[in-house]
């Protein structure tokens, strides 16, 4: 029989502990650090300091301005990493296991999609699949995408394409952008227009960060809109957007889900639809590439694609 001296004996280190350390090793913040996991930032500070007590190295080095990796928390960090990922790939496959559409599942949508479509999807979530625990993130693009390769996140309901490496996309559906500007605007109410009409308007558009702005400007360059066109960017969401067109400042571009919601409570305002084939962008599902949950996720969305007849959109045919 082996004997093993005890007091040389290693203590195992909890996954809190863990959780912490490698939240620290991200952000280099202990205030930060603590928000992104939900824990107090004393409670942080302890959990990192009974890892080092553990470990028997030190893992951190404190000072009053800022926090930096020791040459062992550089290394540990990526170990730390690898275990919580690897833990959170055996809860996912668990409760893939356990039953489909059951349990939690955490879906990132985009505010420029979630007004308008969470409505459908949380009555068909409601009615065919009433054991699903979702809970909806609403984040710009490049955190949802964050959130997904950390495991923050298990769905994304956004616009495509991504491009992104490891990430798997299952299309809805295309839509068409819609012109919005006052009623006394001389293209308003018209229909077949070029996309050349957008080379010289006064283009409202959305904030940096937001896809739909980098899509509004793809548009814009391929009408052959130069580059010193008026853009005025002022506005963090499609609402704010909208009141500024209704104050006169310009024109803006309303995805077509959008127009009814945001347009329909202002009198003042009226639409212009462009020629086929119009300007558009595609909304899909995204996923983790082998996802545990992957035929799940792409039933909900054949589920998804039945649901959006009503809308005003051009629902992917599968496969």
């Amino acid at each position: 029989m082996a004997y093993v001296n005890q007091a040389n004996r290693v203590k195992q280190p909890s996954l809190s502990q863990l959780r912490a350390f490698a939240a620290v090793a991200e952000h280099l913040h202990f205030r930060d650090a603590a928000a992104a996991i939900g824990m107090s930032q004393p409670a942080l500070s302890g959990a990192v300091s009974a890892l080092e007590v553990a470990l028997g190295v030190q893992l951190i080095e404190r000072t009053t301005r800022k926090v930096l990796l020791s040459p062992a928390g550089e290394r540990l960090a990526v170990r730390s990493r690898a275990v919580l990922e690897a833990l959170g790939e055996l809860m996912e496959e668990a409760e893939a296991v356990r039953a489909p559409f059951t349990g939690i599942l955490r879906l990132g949508v985009i505010p420029t999609v979630a007004p308008y479509l969470l409505p459908a999807v949380l009555r068909l979530v409601h009615e065919r699949y009433p054991d699903l625990d979702l809970q909806v993130h609403e984040e710009q693009t490049s955190s949802l995408l964050e959130g997904l390769a950390a495991g923050r996140l298990d769905l994304l309901l956004l616009a495509v394409p991504l491009g992104v490496p490891g990430v798997t996309e299952l299309p809805l559906f295309d839509e068409d952008f819609v012109l919005v500007m006052e009623k006394e605007h001389h293209l308003a109410g018209r229909t077949g227009l070029p996309r050349e009409t957008l080379r010289d308007l006064p283009l409202l558009l959305l904030d940096e960060g937001h896809c739909l702005r980098d899509q509004a400007l793809d548009i814009c360059r391929e009408a052959g809109r130069t580059q010193g066109a008026p853009v005025t960017t002022t506005a963090a969401g499609l609402s704010t957007l909208v009141q500024l067109v209704a104050g006169g400042l310009g024109v803006t571009l309303l995805p077509r889900t959008a127009v009814t919601v945001e347009t329909g409570r202002d009198e003042s305002l009226s639409t212009g639809y462009f020629a086929d084939p119009a300007p558009s962008r595609r909304v899909a599902l995204a996923v983790r590439t082998g996802s545990a949950r992957q035929e799940e996720f792409e039933e909900l969305a054949a589920a998804l694609r039945g649901a959006m007849g009503a809308l005003p959109v051009r629902v992917h045919e599968e496969g």
